[in-house]
């Protein structure tokens, strides 16, 4: 009984967010989602964002499971009516005709949000990260550490960051030294030895890229996070402009 009034609610809550979209003459936003990192249940994790971002946004996702260090990216012609992609895959190898379309996409001004192993996603396309991201991937530390994520003073008043408080985090966190120059850095984690930065955002360049949202977070426990999912809702509706 408990489970059916929680699916009614779900879906009254879904309904409501299309409903407002639909008064104010706006259109469904439409969010592509590809998940291709299996040690860290991409499929799972976003599977619930994907939730939330129907329930909260009304929008529209598809969500592709891309095999991890594959060669194929499934559902790349998404791409072609969709205001945001979202990336968690891992060293895909794309074909050329692929890669085309993932580099029509973001060349055309459109959102990106990457996650995790966005920053490594294709094999094929390696400088999507400094280039896209604006990251650094350099590896990541040998084991799962608690740490505390901070939020940076340039970041408070940040969209992305409108409603999120400050959280934990427990994963292997992942060494960026050097961000490129234009991004605005969100949030930092820091755990007992070390600290790095986890969360930022990149403005559009006319040509080359629409909106940036990258976050190296991402284990499966961040998605259960209420913070977490708060930043990435938000992530997803400001790279929507």
């Amino acid at each position: 009984m408990r489970i059916a009034i929680r699916l009614m609610l779900s879906v009254v809550v879904a309904l409501g967010a299309v409903a407002a979209h639909a008064a104010e003459g706006k259109k469904p936003l439409k969010v592509a989602m590809y998940s291709g990192s299996k040690e860290y249940d991409s499929a799972g994790s976003l599977a619930k964002l994907k939730k939330v971002l129907e329930e909260q946004l009304g929008a529209t996702c598809t969500l592709n499971i891309v095999e991890e260090k594959g060669t194929a990216l499934a559902g790349v012609d998404d791409l072609e009516t969709a205001d945001v992609a979202v990336f968690y895959t891992r060293r895909v190898s794309l074909a050329p005709d692929q890669l085309a379309k993932v580099k029509k996409f973001v060349e055309s001004g459109k959102g990106v949000v990457g996650i995790r192993t966005a920053s490594h996603g294709f094999q094929t396309w390696l400088e999507f990260d400094a280039k896209v991201i604006g990251g650094s991937y350099g590896n990541h530390y040998k084991v799962d550490a608690p740490a505390e994520v901070v939020i940076e003073e340039k970041g408070k008043e940040h969209p992305v960051m409108a409603g999120v408080p400050a959280f934990k985090t427990v994963g292997k966190m992942y060494k960026n030294p050097k961000l490129a120059d234009d991004v605005t850095l969100l949030l930092t984690a820091k755990a007992r030895e070390y600290s790095e930065p986890v969360a930022w955002a990149r403005e559009a360049v006319a040509g080359e890229r629409g909106r940036v949202f990258y976050t190296s977070l991402g284990v499966p426990k961040d998605f259960d996070d209420a913070a977490f999912q708060k930043l990435m809702v938000n992530a997803v509706r400001w790279t929507a402009r």
